[in-house]
Parts: structure tokens; sequence; C-alpha cells
């Protein structure tokens, strides 16, 4: 099977769920009308058998032995087409219902990168998780079913002009009572649709629910939370299923009107076809391929029926892709060019000269934070980088050159070097002193393989500071341009975070550094201080200076005390 294409970065501007699926459908357009193709065939196949089985009867009967092979010979070669285009009409199926699916991740995840810190702030992550887990089979589901419902309606038409052509009353029979009942079952459809949203809406934050208690089981065993937060996690699991059971109601009734409408007309059919026949106005093989069509006539109607089933499926999961897709990133980017130099957030009055390790110390956290990320770009501000607007660079320059690593960065799942080393192109010497100046050789010196050793999920397998000593090597061996630090010592021990700061400021020497924190251990060791009240600066100069002159400052950094 041909590798899956990949999705268009240039996909068009989509607003609805409807214009998605066709844009998804028009992405693989050559393989749907192979597919549509294949199954055309092989529902026309099935739908002459039961002509040449009754032109064979005909024969049978007439003892005309040269027309009996012949319609045998027939009836092998349709077996024979029938079994090549139903395996490659499979085949393309399964082929559009991956390329579908996946591309749909594609999408997704090339939008979540491209909203970054954005995505987080508007949709949930269990909304998120669920695209993954369900959406992209439903919507793959409507790709597939794009092939066989296409088919089913030629080979309708197919029998409808036999039938007619056989016997008027019961062609016209036919050609009213399948759209007859097809719109039958358009008043479950809606009702279905709605149970379907209420129920994925509900799964979707079932799915956030248990995220956030496995992220925070720890918190909750200290605390003796687990039976409470377990107690709600039933409460909503519980509503998830009622959801469910509410959409099987529905889903039964469509899949009993399946079986109840097509067997009434086989039954009207075969009734009026057995008459014609016993009054001679039909032969005995016409009567059969009559009931051969009636039968056959199943497959197809179901199938209509499926397709709505599913487009409807489809949509529900596309309105939830659409949602994702239409968010735009809080902050962009332009065209300009910039050589660097001085970073200044015009707003609070930070300035991080070049070449220089700064810190800023906040009398409240949230201040310093909120620098950060517009030092970053990561937050609209009127920040300047040299002699530019940074507001006017490509984001992916931004991201290249100045780097924010913060406590929220996780370590994600792989070869512990993969994970520290993220571009792959620094040398043993370096991720050594990277290690050496974030003092985590400890943590590695403990794992049995060492930088070879896999990481689990977030990194669990380590204490909040031995996470907190990994980020800030990897931090150091991305050696960007600007590097900002937020907080990088808050879980460590003092000894060590005497030592981080004093080695942080040699692993930086001469490259430009901003460290947001509060802990004099670290200020003492840096070459320049702001301190910032109420999101502005209030005072500068070095940690000794700031606390001899600065009351305020002396009291952020030594909490009160002496």
């Amino acid at each position: 099977m041909r590798s899956l294409p990949e999705a268009d970065p240039g996909m068009p501007d989509i607003r609805s769920p409807l214009r998605y699926l066709w844009w998804n459908a028009r992405m693989q357009t050559p393989a749907l009308l192979t597919g549509i193709g294949f199954a055309t065939v092989w529902w026309l196949v099935q739908a002459l058998v039961p002509a040449v089985l009754g032109n064979g009867i005909d024969a049978v009967t007439a003892k005309d032995t040269r027309a009996l092979l012949t319609w045998s010979a027939i009836m092998f070669g349709l077996g024979l087409i029938q079994a090549y285009t139903g395996i490659m009409r499979h085949r393309m199926a399964v082929y559009n219902w991956l390329a579908a699916a996946y591309r749909t991740v594609q999408v997704t995840t090339r939008q979540a990168t491209r909203l970054g810190a954005t995505l987080p702030k508007r949709v949930s992550t269990g909304e998120v998780v669920s695209v993954g887990n369900s959406d992209i089979s439903h919507i793959g589901n409507s790709m597939d079913i794009l092939l066989r419902g296409t088919g089913s309606v030629v080979a309708i038409i197919a029998v409808t002009v036999i039938l007619i052509s056989t016997s008027l009353p019961l062609g016209l029979l036919v050609m009213f009572g399948v759209p007859l009942m097809a719109v039958a079952v358009g008043p479950l459809l809606r009702p279905l649709h709605k149970r379907q949203k209420i129920q994925r809406d509900l799964a979707g934050d079932l799915s956030t629910r248990s995220a956030d208690i496995v992220a925070g089981l720890r918190v909750l065993r200290g605390i003796g939370g687990e039976q409470v937060f377990a107690a709600r996690y039933r409460e909503e699991s519980q509503r998830v299923r009622h959801a469910g059971v509410s959409v099987s109601k529905v889903e039964s009734l469509l899949e009993g009107a399946q079986i109840l409408l097509p067997g009434v007309l086989i039954a009207v059919v075969t009734g009026i076809g057995a008459s014609f026949a016993i009054g001679g106005e039909i032969t005995t093989g016409q009567l059969v391929a009559f009931y051969g069509y009636a039968v056959f006539l199943i497959g197809p109607m179901r199938t209509l029926t499926e397709v709505a089933d599913k487009l409807t499926k489809g949509h529900v999961a596309a309105r939830r892709v659409v949602r994702i897709l239409s968010i735009e990133p809080e902050v962009s980017g332009g065209t300009g060019t910039s050589e660097g130099g001085v970073l200044r957030d015009s707003y609070s009055g930070v300035t991080v000269q070049p070449g220089v390790l700064t810190a800023i110390a906040a009398g409240a956290p949230e201040d310093a934070i909120a620098i950060a990320d517009r030092l970053g770009r990561y937050s609209d501000g009127d920040v300047t980088f040299g002699g530019a607007d940074l507001a006017t660079l490509p984001m992916a320059e931004v991201r290249t050159r100045i780097l924010v690593a913060d406590n929220g960065a996780r370590l994600f799942a792989g070869r512990l070097r993969d994970e520290l080393d993220v571009r792959g192109d620094s040398s043993h010497e370096r991720v050594r002193q990277a290690l050496y100046a974030a003092c985590a050789e400890d943590i590695i010196e403990a794992l049995p393989d060492g930088l070879d050793a896999v990481v689990a999920e977030a990194g669990r397998e380590f204490s909040g500071g031995q996470q907190q000593r990994l980020r800030l090597v990897r931090a150091l061996l991305a050696d960007p341009e600007v590097l900002i630090l937020v907080e990088p010592t808050s879980a460590v021990d003092a000894h060590s975070e005497a030592r981080i700061g004093e080695r942080l400021a040699k692993a930086r020497a001469g490259k430009t550094t901003l460290v947001c924190t509060t802990s004099p251990l670290v200020l003492d060791r840096t070459d320049h201080v702001i301190y910032v009240e109420n999101g502005r600066v209030l005072a500068e100069g070095t940690h000794r200076d700031l606390l001899a002159t600065s009351p305020e400052y002396t009291a952020t950094v030594t909490r009160g005390e002496d």
C-alpha cells in the first residue's frame, strides 16, 4: 500500500465542519475516485447476479443446454470480478480511512504547534485528546463510507432500470419505495446528532479530569484528597455513561429501521412478483430474479442508512476539529529583522543588556512571569530587541533566538540524552558541562544506563528538584542568544541552589541571560538585579547595593528575615 499523503500546509480557511470534510475529501480525490470506481463495479456485479440466475433458470425450464452453459460462464465471470473488485474496494477503503484520520492528526498537531501557549488557554486537554482518540475514527469512517455509499446509489439505479424494463409496476415500486425508506430514517438523525455531541463533550471533560488527577496524584495523596476526586470522577463518568446510553437508544432504533424497512419492501416486491408469475405476466426465472433483487436491495439500502449515520458522526467530530483549527494564536510575527542587542520591555521598564547575567526580583511572582512572557513573545507587549520591535520578527526566529524556560516545561518520554539535547548536535563534553552547571551529575550517576536511560512520561521517576535541574540542562544545551529562566532553583536545596547560581554565571559568561528569581543565593551571583513592584521597575543595581538602598527589595528577597 502506498504511503499516506501529507496534510497540505496551505490548508484554506475552514469555518464549518462540512467544509472541513469537503477539504479532506478533496485532498485524497484520486484515492477516493479509485475506491468509488471499485465499489461501483463491485455493487453492479452483485446487481447483475439475480438477472443472470433468472436467465439460467429459464434456460433449464426451456431445456436449452447451450444457453445454460453460457449463463453459467457469465455467472463464473461475475464471481471473479466481484472477488477482485471486493478486495480492491476494501483496500482503498482502508487507505482512505487512514488518510483522512491521520491527516486530521497532522493538521491538529501542526495547529497545536502554531498556537503554542494559546492552545491550553482556549481548549481543554481532554478535548484535544478526544480528537486523537475518537474523532479521527469518525472522520475516517465518513471518507470510507463514501465509497460504498456512491456505489450503492448506482446499484439501486441499475436494479430499478432492470426491474422497470421487466415489469413496470415492480420497477416503479422499487423506484419510489427506496427513497421513501431512506427519508423515513431522517427524523432519527437530528436527535442522534444532538446526543452524540453531548456525549463527546462530556467524554472530553472526563478525559481532562482524569489527566488532572493523574498529574496531581502525588499532591492528592499528600493532602488525603484521593477519595474526594475519585467520587467526582465516578460522578462524571456516570454522566458520560448515561449520555452513551442515550445515544445507543437512538442508534438501536436506527439499526432496527435498517432491518425492518428493507424487509417490508422485500415482502411487498416478492408478493406482487409471485402474483404476476401465477398470472403468467413474468416467467419463473424472472420471479426468482425479482426475489434476488429484493434481497440484494437490503445491502444498498442499509449502506445508505449507514451513510447518513457515519456522515452525522463525522460532522460532529469535524466540528471539534474545526474549533481547534479556527483558533488564532494570541501573538503573531512579522517579516522584520534584528541584529540583536538590548532587549527591553517598555511597559515595565525592564532592560536586559547583551552579554550580561541579569536578574528580575519581583514583589509578586506573577509580575516576573508576565515580563518573561512579553520578552519571549508569548504575550503581546511593547518589546524591542536591538533596534527592532520584537512583534515584527518572524515567530520562528523569535523562538530560536529567545528561549523562555519555566517550570511548566515537561520532560517527554524517550532516551534521556535525546530529551536533554533536543537538537542532537551537542558533544559529550558539552553535555557534561551543562550537567555540571545544573548540578545534575548525581542524577545521571544514579541511573543504571546513565544518559541512555529511558525516561517515563513527564519524567515521573524524577523528583521535582531533579526535574527542575534536568530542565535547566536542556535550556543550557539549547544555547539560545537570549536565555530567560523563570525560578530555575525553586525546588532544589540551598546548597545546590548556591552552586547552580555560581556555575550558571560561568556557563553563560558573555551571553545574554535573564533569571526571574527572589533567591538571594542566585541574586548574589548575577551582574545586575532589577527589582519590580506592581509590574514596574522600582530599583536597579547589584544584589548587595539593593540590600543597602531598597527596603522593599530587602523585604522581598529575605522574606522579612535578618
